[in-house]
């Protein structure tokens, strides 16, 4: 791969993006089995035990709507179950906001493509600061999340769920009851039969919130564990030219040290140009090798590669090109990367065509 001029700080990657904008070219392409024609709803979970739902008034987030109808067992209807031997994300991973870009705006012609993971975000914390609800606007009609989730799972795809980012707080940043925060997130992963979630952390938070999450998260995954469905966990961080902040370096060290299977990093990459107006990949490349030199360390392994996935965050389409998108998807299997995905805005069709086709 081919310097983004100087390192950018911490938020870079993040202000890159287009709030909630995702590829859609690859998600056309890889979930069209998805497009009925029906719109995709903003639906909040179900409440706590204290029976409150809402969305913080942070930038660019709104309120959230109906929370989802329940069965006896808990689970929504049309929430397909996971199978019984769960596969991590792999090869390219189409990341959806399902609050500012319903499906329904998929063209149904769609041609139908062979089966991929997909990232639903963002949920963040509630008013109470506990319950996790979709950010964004309100909108009504349309499918539930879960019911997109099922008909994806019957073609043989998958999704998880994104906690945290894009503005909002993840919610272990303010409920400062770690029972609460546990049943929280419980709740999230059994009404949607997930088997994967990610958590993007904008700010690590003090050790309390660390060892908070890490404890929330480590009795879910011993729970998964005993049930035989093992649950993934992967943190979105972004990268800059000398890698992960000392930070966030601390925060997986903590929480890797305090029980949790980190599966992956996600690093958010912005993709830049060179003064003469190129893609410029080799400051990427420099930047996800830096922090997978940190991550081995802070893993403790030898080598870390299988725990890095990579996000390309996109300021327009003309960000990529099928060079490029060879480059990447080469890069990705020549160091057995965890994934691929992009970011912001949506790559051109034929750089997405590429990318999709990227192998499990």
């Amino acid at each position: 791969m081919n310097a983004m001029s100087g390192a950018p700080d911490r938020s870079a990657a993040r202000r890159a993006r287009e709030p909630g904008t995702p590829p859609r070219p690859l998600v056309v392409l890889a979930a069209a089995a998805l497009v009925t024609g029906t719109g995709l709803a903003v639906w909040s979970l179900p409440a706590t035990s204290d029976n409150r739902t809402g969305a913080d008034r942070a930038p660019h987030a709104g309120s959230a709507s109906p929370h989802l109808t329940r069965t006896a067992a808990g689970r929504p209807p049309d929430a397909a179950s996971p199978p019984a031997a769960a596969v991590r994300p792999s090869g390219f991973v189409a990341f959806v906001d399902p609050v500012r870009d319903p499906l329904s705006t998929l063209p149904g012609t769609a041609r139908r493509e062979r089966p991929r993971w997909f990232t639903l975000g963002h949920l963040t914390a509630g008013q109470d600061g506990c319950t996790p609800v979709w950010g964004g606007p309100r909108r009504r009609g349309g499918d539930p999340v879960a019911a997109v989730l099922g008909r994806l799972r019957a073609s043989g795809g998958d999704a998880g769920l994104a906690f945290g980012g894009r503005g909002g707080s993840e919610p272990a940043a303010t409920c400062a009851d770690l029972g609460r925060l546990t049943a929280a997130y419980r709740q999230v992963v059994g009404a949607f039969g997930v088997t994967y979630i990610d958590f993007e952390v904008e700010d690590p938070g003090g050790d309390e919130t660390v060892l908070r999450r890490a404890g929330a998260i480590r009795a879910l995954q011993r729970e998964a564990a005993a049930k035989g469905h093992p649950l993934t966990v992967s943190f979105t961080l972004p990268v800059t030219g000398t890698g992960l902040s000392p930070s966030d370096q601390a925060m997986l060290r903590s929480t890797r040290e305090a029980g949790v299977d980190i599966a992956a990093v996600n690093l958010l990459a912005p993709i830049r140009h060179t003064p003469t107006g190129r893609t410029d990949l080799h400051q990427v490349a420099l930047a996800v090798h830096a922090a997978h030199s940190q991550l081995s360390r802070t893993m403790g392994e030898t080598t870390a590669w299988h725990r890095v996935a990579l996000t390309a965050v996109l300021s327009g389409p003309r960000d990529l090109t099928v060079a490029d998108a060879r480059k990447l998807t080469a890069f990705t299997t020549r160091n057995g990367l965890a994934w691929l995905s992009t970011r912001g805005a949506a790559p051109a069709s034929d750089v997405a065509r590429l990318l999709a086709a990227l192998p499990h």
